[in-house]
């Protein structure tokens, strides 16, 4: 049997990039999904695609930031589906305007600090606060936060989408340790650099290298690398684990940040002795 068969899950911000491969996933696992997505055409695209391959999807319009429509986002999903299992905090606001705003503190547009914090930090609490009353109706949940290495680790710029993103591994602990006892489960994802739809056209040549150095496998990730780690998180396979943080960032955060010029250090004087 399918692992998520039976399940109904909520993935936000999933009518592109990470979010879509997500809904794909979840659903081919036997989920019936919920495209939550605040661009009508993208979402029901991907809701289609769905149920082209055989799969049971619908697309709720929603803007994660709005708790109106989050609250009527969960309660539609609750009566189509029967209720909800799974949350996939997936939604984060981060396109090219907002990223050129959003620098070095000093240089961080006050607005964009806002327009970071009401979608990716709020918009996660709020689909939180309103899809856990049908989780525990349901006899329990698993809730999935999608971070970012930025949220853990200082960086030269994107200063407000790091703290929004930081922000949510103490929701999820805050959520584990509130309703644990009840069988809502919540983890966090630190999702290191994917080549999707985005990053894929965005960093190329030697700032491509660069990364790719400071990683531990041989390849960048892809959208189907955390995909299943969403999978792994939403199905009873990961029933002892909540409240944690998982890397899913080929080794970018597992090493000291010297490791990358160390490593050509040694290929050249043929040895790894200091």
């Amino acid at each position: 049997m399918a692992k998520l068969a039976g399940k109904a899950a909520i993935v936000t911000g999933s009518g592109t990039g990470l979010g879509k491969v997500t809904a794909q996933v979840l659903a081919g696992h036997g989920a019936k999904v919920a495209v939550a997505e605040i661009d009508s055409a993208s979402g029901e695209a991907v809701a289609e695609s769905i149920r082209a391959a055989g799969g049971e999807a619908m697309f709720v319009p929603v803007d994660v930031s709005d708790e109106g429509q989050v609250r009527a986002m969960a309660d539609r999903v609750a009566e189509a589906f029967g209720g909800i299992d799974i949350l996939h905090n997936n939604a984060a606001y981060q396109p090219p305007e907002q990223r050129a705003r959003d620098r070095d503190i000093c240089n961080v547009d006050a607005e964009a600090w806002d327009k970071a914090m009401d979608v990716n930090a709020k918009g996660a609490m709020l689909c939180c606060k309103h899809v856990i009353p049908h989780m525990l109706k349901r006899g329990g949940g698993s809730i999935i936060n999608s971070s970012s290495g930025f949220g853990f680790q200082g960086d030269l710029t994107l200063t407000a989408y790091a703290a929004s993103k930081a922000v949510l591994a103490i929701l999820s602990k805050s959520i584990a340790t509130q309703y644990g006892k009840q069988r809502i489960r919540a983890n966090t994802i630190q999702i290191g650099l994917v080549l999707g739809e985005n990053a894929q056209h965005s960093v190329q040549g030697e700032l491509r290298q660069i990364i790719l150095d400071a990683h531990l496998t041989p390849e960048l990730g892809d959208p189907r690398n955390i995909a299943d780690v969403v999978a792994f998180l939403a199905s009873d396979e990961s029933a002892f684990i909540t409240g944690a943080t998982v890397p899913v960032d080929g080794g970018f955060s597992a090493h000291a940040p010297s490791v990358a010029p160390l490593r050509d250090y040694f290929a050249r004087i043929g040895g790894n002795a200091f």
